[in-house]
């Protein structure tokens, strides 16, 4: 039931009508609330003992309403056409990802909301208006409610200029993103997935499984395509334990499967039936785009699309780059603090009940900086951050794995910045990055062996480099 409701609550959040359609009601609730209080005392005469309200007649009221309503009218055409660019010029620039921030985003959300919920407001006190002879009738309250939403629009539709044109900014954007990417990171990791038995390895899988479990398993196949973005994993498990079952889950949220595709796999396989298939499929929530309710690398690869975008010919912006690097690696110093969920279910009696499919440290740092590294290839201000970033997570950590994975890419980087940066001085600036790296690592890891820095004389490039770098010195 939780996982539902986080997986709602994630669709209505990406939804620009909920906010607006939500103030709206309120403002239907809000004419009809005061519109009742003013008839109720209508022949009280407290109009005049408070003195700040409205004191016009029936054809004062209506040519007020009239006017708040028509300009607000106005005012949500170019609301709309605002968001209309930014959305444009995001998509070009930061890419089609990020429109989802942006359509998301709470103040243009409310920015909208107050302007249509003033209209809807006025609309409707101005029905009840009434100067003939027979009945007349002013809701001076509600006139001057009126009043009160024209100035609180007025003062929202300066602050919505201010903040589309803030909203569009690079490093806005980035900040926006490296906030969900920890809010993701605060959510999943601390509260684990399951714990697993003492002394087992997290990735041995096989190892806790029964034997012969690929043979006695059956698959549960997915009936439509789409991407998974979360997976009740305790509906899963009360399933297995009611019908004494293992489930082992053959995709995580993010992941894309299609149209008969593997969701789980069921041992025994003999007690499969329709019913069952059917409530290994509810569990996952399948959608037309990933989302962060259990996806923590989906904000890592929107801040690594920003810096590729900005690390291709036809942007050539070094800085946007360097500044997604910044946000990475605060995000991954943070994880090495962080306990990374156990794949593995056991129920109340210590039976493995469910084996899930979680992220991974070194997965993450590849999601991290396997495309950066790519597209930086050449670009020495972006290679010399990338190395002090790896450094610096480095330096923060004495996990194995994730020590391993960050040496992986630091090796990776080293060798490509001395065989694509032209310049000596750039490739000896990147090896004495390299081995601050060292320094602050294990050498006995894998993937941080110390390179060999010390070439025969002779043609070498390293030889040339000390040359020439000796010349200009």
């Amino acid at each position: 039931m939780k996982t539902w409701l986080l997986n709602r609550w994630e669709d209505l959040r990406t939804n620009f009508w909920f906010v607006p359609s939500t103030m709206v009601a309120g403002a239907v609730a809000l004419s009809l609330a005061t519109v009742r209080l003013d008839r109720a005392t209508a022949d009280r005469n407290w109009v005049a003992t408070l003195g700040w309200t409205f004191t016009r007649g029936p054809e004062g009221s209506r040519a007020v309403l009239s006017a708040v309503a028509s300009s607000m009218m106005t005012i949500t055409s170019v609301a709309f056409s605002i968001p209309v660019v930014a959305l444009q010029l995001a998509s070009s620039q930061f890419g089609p990802r990020l429109l989802r921030n942006f359509v998301r985003d709470r103040i243009n959300q409310a920015a909208l909301g107050t302007f249509i919920a003033t209209f809807t407001y006025c609309l409707l006190v101005l029905r009840t208006v009434n100067g003939t002879e027979e009945e007349r009738f002013v809701p001076h309250l509600s006139v001057t409610l009126g009043l009160l939403l024209a100035l609180a629009s007025l003062g929202m539709l300066i602050y919505f200029f201010h903040h589309a044109a803030t909203s569009i900014q690079a490093d806005h954007v980035i900040a926006e993103v490296s906030r969900e990417l920890h809010y993701a990171v605060d959510r999943l990791f601390p509260e684990c997935l399951g714990q697993g038995e003492p002394g087992v390895v997290r990735g041995q899988v096989s190892g806790n499984l029964p034997t012969g479990f690929d043979r006695a398993s059956s698959p549960v196949l997915s009936d439509h395509g789409g991407y998974i973005q979360a997976i009740d994993v305790d509906s899963l498990l009360s399933v297995a334990v009611e019908r004494d079952l293992i489930i082992q889950l053959s995709r995580r949220p993010g992941k894309f499967i299609i149209a008969g595709g593997e969701l789980a796999r069921i041992w025994p396989s003999n007690r499969i039936d329709d019913a069952l298939a059917g409530e290994v499929r509810e569990a996952f929530y399948l959608g037309l785009q990933r989302t962060l309710t259990q996806d923590v690398e989906f904000a890592i690869d929107q801040l690594v699309e920003v810096s590729v975008r900005a690390l291709s010919p036809g942007v050539n912006d070094p800085f946007t780059a360097m500044a997604c690097l910044d946000r990475l690696g605060e995000a991954l110093c943070t994880l090495t603090c962080r306990e990374v969920p156990s794949p593995y279910r056991y129920d109340d009696a210590g039976r493995l009940r469910a084996v899930t499919d979680v992220s991974t440290l070194p997965g993450i740092v590849d999601a991290a900086f396997h495309q950066i590294r790519q597209a930086s290839r050449g670009n020495a201000a972006v290679t010399f951050r990338l190395l002090e970033t790896i450094a610096e997570v480095a330096g923060r950590t004495r996990d194995p794995a994730f020590l391993a994975a960050l040496g992986r890419h630091a090796r990776l980087v080293y060798h490509g910045s001395q065989e694509a940066l032209s310049e000596p001085w750039d490739r000896q600036e990147a090896h004495l990055r390299f081995q601050d790296i060292l320094r602050q690592t294990d050498a006995s890891v894998p993937g941080m062996e110390r390179p060999s820095v010390a070439p025969a004389r002779g043609d070498s490039r390293e030889q040339q480099d000390r040359e020439r770098l000796a010349n200009v010195t």
